[in-house]
C-alpha cells in the first residue's frame, strides 16, 4: 500500500503553503514543519503549554506542527502558531500577554523563519 498523506483538505494547503515558502525563500524550516505535518494523524505532535513555557524565550515565536492542550503554566509573552489549540491553552497563552497564531499566518509574518523555534 502506498503512502497517501493527509486527506484533510486544509492541512495539504498548508503544507504547499509551506513547501513554496521553503523554497522562495531558501529557508529549510518551513521544509521541515511541512514535513511533521504530512505524518499520519495518528502520529500527529500534541504539546502542552508547558513545554512551550521550558523551550521559548520571551517575545519569541513558537512553531507546533499539531494541536497545543493547556496542562501547566506559561509565564512568558510568546507567540505561538500551531494547527490547533485547546480553550484552555488558548485562554493560558492569551493571559500571559502572547498570541495565538495559524501557521500560515506565522509563515507570511515571517517568510524567513528568523527566531521561529519548532516544538515537537
Amino acid at each position: 500500500m502506498r503512502r497517501t498523506g493527509p486527506t484533510n483538505v486544509t492541512v495539504r494547503k498548508l503544507i504547499r503553503e509551506l513547501r513554496k515558502a521553503s523554497n522562495q525563500n531558501n529557508v529549510r524550516i518551513w521544509d521541515y514543519v511541512a514535513d511533521l505535518l504530512e505524518k499520519p494523524s495518528r502520529q500527529r505532535i500534541v504539546v502542552n503549554v508547558s513545554k512551550i513555557n521550558r523551550y521559548s524565550s520571551a517575545g519569541g515565536y513558537v512553531v507546533v506542527p499539531g494541536k497545543v492542550l493547556g496542562a501547566g503554566t506559561i509565564s512568558k509573552p510568546v507567540t505561538v502558531a500551531a494547527l490547533s489549540f485547546s480553550q484552555k491553552a488558548l485562554e493560558k497563552i492569551l493571559g500571559a500577554g502572547g498570541v495565538a497564531i495559524s501557521i500560515s499566518d506565522l509563515v507570511k509574518l515571517n517568510p524567513k523563519g528568523s527566531g521561529v523555534r519548532v516544538v515537537v
